[in-house]
Formats: structure tokens, C-alpha cells, sequence
């Protein structure tokens, strides 16, 4: 691991010396507990996004209940571990989603990579970057819980979407994913959404509740992303493996998530440190 990331090290400086004006945002989607739609948010984010022009590439990484192929209704051939391993090259791994957004099942890519050579590793990184030529986001749908290969995504990403819902056992625990981030990813931008509320006021206090406690104990601010009210064309387009922003693109929860991409288009731009960063912070701890 020490050649690692004394490697990955040089490829950072090597990128930017280069000077690539363009980097792509990298956002990491989470929640402290399952079952609070997570994958949901990050496909129709995702979608969302790319039907405002946004090159959108989304990256599957919950490594052992991988399941926006499942959401999707598509078979992945291969994922990113075959890249790393070498078998397959970049873009064959790449599968055409929805709104022209981009898929790449994360498989076993975790392990593998994490056994690689550094020349190895050079090689895979370098066609890694390719994604952020090609890209405005990038968004990895983490594992959900604080398991370490989670939590080693969450501490090498810029920006964090933190999933909850209106549960105190929900709310506990992204309070403690919030505690994680903040300590050993200060720099961290930090969005909240709160997903099944009742009405944007439920919404607002789970928000505001979070807030309170993340700026009392940890000095740390969050940022609301919004708010997703309980749906029934939800659970309707899940069952028919479609995403719900296409088949009610009308519906409460399709203009929540609208909403939501507006507003992560419309913050001031979050400097990016791009993908090499990454997997540096990622495959150095």
C-alpha cells in the first residue's frame, strides 16, 4: 500500500501539471441505514442532471448489494473489477443508462484494486481519468453504514449526499456518518435530503435537527439539499424496474428531485480536485 500511494502521489502532481482546466465533480451518495432510498436518489439525480445537459457518469460502488442494474432493468456484463484486473478495457465496462446517463457496475473493483502492483495501478488510473474528460459528474452510490470500504469513499470525496428519512433510528444514524466525514474529511461539502416526508416541514425539521446537533458537536455546517415527499408512483416504478423521474415525470417526488439538481447547478462551483485525487485519498488510508 505504501508504493501505492507514493504512486498515486506522483500521478496527482503529474495531472496537475498539466493544468486540465476541467475536472468533473465528484459526488458520493450515502445514508447511515438501507432502506431509505438511496440508489433511488442517486439514479434520478442522476437523470435529472443529465436532462439539463449535464454529462453524468454513475458509478455503482455498494460492492455487496450492487443494485442499480437490478433498479434499472439491465445486465451488467462486466464491472469496474474487470478494468483493474485488466480484462476488459474502460469503455467496455461503460453501459448506456436512461437520459443518456452513463452506468458502471462497481462489482468487486474495490478489492481488486487494492491488490494491484503500482505499475498496475498507474495504468488503471490513467484510464480512469478518461471518465473525467467525458464528464461533468461523476456519482458514486456508496454502501450504506459505516462499513470501512464505505467509509473510505466517503473520506476521498469533495461533495457527500447524506440519505435519511423522518425515523429517529434514521436520522441517528446519518447523524453518525455526518460524525465520520467531519472528523477525518473536514473539508467535505456535506448535503442532507430527506427522503418519505409527509411535507416539506417534516423535511425541514429533520434538516434543521441535524444542523443543530452537527454545528453543536462537531463545528461542522450542512448543507439542506431537500426534500422528497412520500410518493406512491415510487414503489410503482421500482416494481417496474424503471426510474420514477421518467415513467411520472410529474409527480412530487420526480420535482423534488428536479429541485435538487437545479439547486447543486446553481451553488457557486466547488473546486474540484478530480478523479486522480480520488483514488488517491481513496486507496491511501
Amino acid at each position: 500500500m505504501r508504493d501505492q500511494a507514493e504512486r498515486l502521489r506522483e500521478l496527482v502532481n503529474s495531472q496537475n501539471q498539466k493544468g486540465n482546466p476541467h475536472k468533473a465533480r465528484i459526488i458520493a451518495v450515502t445514508s447511515g441505514k438501507g432502506g431509505v432510498g438511496k440508489t433511488n436518489l442517486s439514479v434520478n439525480l442522476s437523470i435529472c442532471l443529465s436532462k439539463m445537459g449535464q454529462n453524468v457518469t454513475l458509478i455503482d460502488t455498494d460492492l455487496g448489494l450492487a443494485n442499480i442494474d437490478l433498479m434499472l432493468g439491465i445486465i451488467p456484463q462486466y464491472h469496474l473489477g474487470h478494468v483493474f484486473s485488466g480484462e476488459q478495457e474502460l469503455a467496455d465496462v461503460i453501459m448506456d443508462g436512461p437520459a443518456g446517463v452513463k452506468i458502471i457496475a462497481g462489482g468487486s473493483g474495490l478489492q481488486v484494486l487494492a491488490d494491484l502492483s503500482s505499475w498496475q495501478l498507474d495504468s488503471c488510473i490513467n484510464r480512469l481519468i478518461t471518465l473525467e474528460e467525458n464528464n461533468d459528474f461523476i456519482i458514486f452510490d456508496t454502501g450504506a453504514g459505516i462499513s470501512n470500504k464505505v467509509v473510505r469513499f466517503l473520506l476521498a470525496a469533495e461533495e457527500i449526499i447524506v440519505v435519511t428519512i423522518p425515523e429517529p433510528t434514521s436520522i441517528a444514524d446519518a447523524y453518525g456518518v455526518i460524525k465520520i466525514i467531519s472528523k477525518d474529511n473536514p473539508n467535505a461539502k456535506i448535503y442532507v435530503a430527506v427522503n418519505m416526508v409527509r411535507n416539506d416541514e417534516e423535511g425541514e425539521q429533520v434538516v434543521e435537527r441535524l444542523q443543530m446537533v452537527a454545528e453543536k458537536f462537531l463545528h461542522f455546517p450542512l448543507e439542506p439539499l431537500g426534500y422528497i415527499q412520500y410518493d406512491s408512483n415510487v414503489p410503482k416504478a421500482v416494481k417496474q424496474q424503471q426510474p420514477f423521474s421518467l415513467t411520472h415525470p410529474n409527480s412530487k417526488a420526480s420535482q423534488s428531485i428536479k429541485q435538487m439538481a437545479q439547486y447543486l447547478l446553481a451553488l457557486p462551483q466547488h473546486p474540484s480536485r478530480g478523479l486522480t485525487s480520488f483514488f488517491h485519498k481513496l486507496f491511501s488510508r
